[in-house]
């Protein structure tokens, strides 16, 4: 597996992370939360790696996320994939935001919408759904136990976890979905979030497990 991370500025100031993951003997590629910059991942898509676009997988609907969704699609193909639950936010400007910030609205439609448990491959790799529901109902988190990784969107970031202050939000939701689902993973997995850069499941563990504070 080759992953490529992009930081792309989004309207919220804070940079997303987009990832791109290849696989060297099918050449199938999966781009995870295209929040822009559909050029760029073209580009690397089309002239980098020479391979094809088969999933753009969404962690969740809010508009930093999503916003080079429709322009990616348009340039490269690729099956967009969402939780059954956020799938209807792609559709409302109200939950994904983008009513109440100063962009036009964004609207896209799922081609197919996923459930926790579900397999999804990319050539020879497998990835597992986690539904982690808290910064949205249809969170959901993407796990590769080859790899030793986990992609979390905005449920988990390092040294701390995503806002539970807007549409569909829980932080008691968001809680359970990292103590049950999140840091039972192997100690070792690494964790690519949203926002910021990676972090372990071992050093996210005393936060939330001994209720220790992360030392910056």
């Amino acid at each position: 597996m080759i992953l490529k991370e992009l930081k792309i500025q989004t309207w919220i100031g804070d940079k997303t992370n987009c990832y791109i993951i290849f696989d060297e003997q099918s050449k199938e590629i999966m781009c995870i939360d295209p929040a822009g910059d559909a050029c760029k991942i073209e580009y690397l898509i089309k002239e980098v790696f020479k391979g094809k676009l088969k999933y753009i997988y969404l962690t969740h609907c809010h508009g930093d996320h999503i916003g080079g969704v429709t322009e990616l699609k348009n340039r490269c193909g690729g099956k967009i994939l969402i939780h059954r639950l956020d799938a209807e936010g792609l559709n409302n400007s109200k939950i994904n935001l983008s009513s109440i910030i100063d962009i036009p609205e964004i609207e896209l439609e799922a081609d197919s919408r996923i459930d926790d448990g579900d397999l999804i491959h990319i050539g020879n790799l497998e990835f597992k759904v986690i539904h982690t529901p808290g910064h949205t109902k249809g969170s959901t988190s993407l796990y590769c136990k080859k790899e030793e990784c986990l992609f979390s969107g905005d449920t988990i970031f390092y040294g701390t976890w995503g806002r539970t202050d807007l549409p569909t939000s829980s932080r008691e939701d968001i809680m359970k979905s990292i103590t049950e689902k999140i840091l039972i993973l192997p100690d070792d997995t690494i964790i690519y979030p949203g926002h910021g850069k990676p972090t372990m499941v071992k050093n996210e563990k005393p936060i939330y497990l001994n209720l220790e504070p992360r030392m910056f």
